[in-house]
């Protein structure tokens, strides 16, 4: 079998109505990303996701459920990824830590400041993991069977 998707994780972290995302260079363009990555050998979606939030933002977090699983094609590559994207809350900030390869910084912007950008977004991912966590409650953590 040739065809392998790419499973990865994000999050999305609300504080008083702002979202945790960070500001990346992909293709020489700055884009929004929700903290995101790839799903690592020996470790669970839980511990992808709390470490791709941390090592891209500085921030430490605790998961509180699961807003959704989605299977998003990139246009500009023809890759098929596969993204758990999971609710988290922010704990502890590190500002002196060094932020992933790509990564320029997090940033905090309300769901109208994301939307006001549209063509800086990485993906039609980053607001639709938005909308679906501020549309439904995210689902217990215990749907994820490591």
């Amino acid at each position: 079998m040739d065809w392998q998707p790419h499973i990865t994780v994000a999050t999305v972290v609300e504080d008083q109505g702002r979202f945790l995302l960070v500001e990346e260079l992909k293709a020489e363009r700055l884009v929004l990303n929700q903290p995101a990555g790839h799903l690592e050998a020996n470790e669970t979606l839980r511990q992808a996701a709390v470490r791709e939030t941390l090592e891209e933002t500085g921030w430490d977090v605790e998961l509180t459920g699961v807003v959704g699983v989605y299977l998003y094609t990139a246009p500009s590559n023809g890759v098929t990824y596969q993204r758990v994207c999971f609710a988290a809350k922010a704990l502890r900030h590190d500002p002196q830590r060094p932020l992933d390869t790509g990564i320029v910084r997090a940033v905090w912007l309300s769901r109208e400041e994301l939307a006001a950008q549209p063509q800086r977004w990485r993906s039609e991912l980053v607001p639709r993991c938005i909308d679906d966590y501020l549309r439904d409650p995210p689902h217990p953590l215990q749907v994820i069977r490591d």
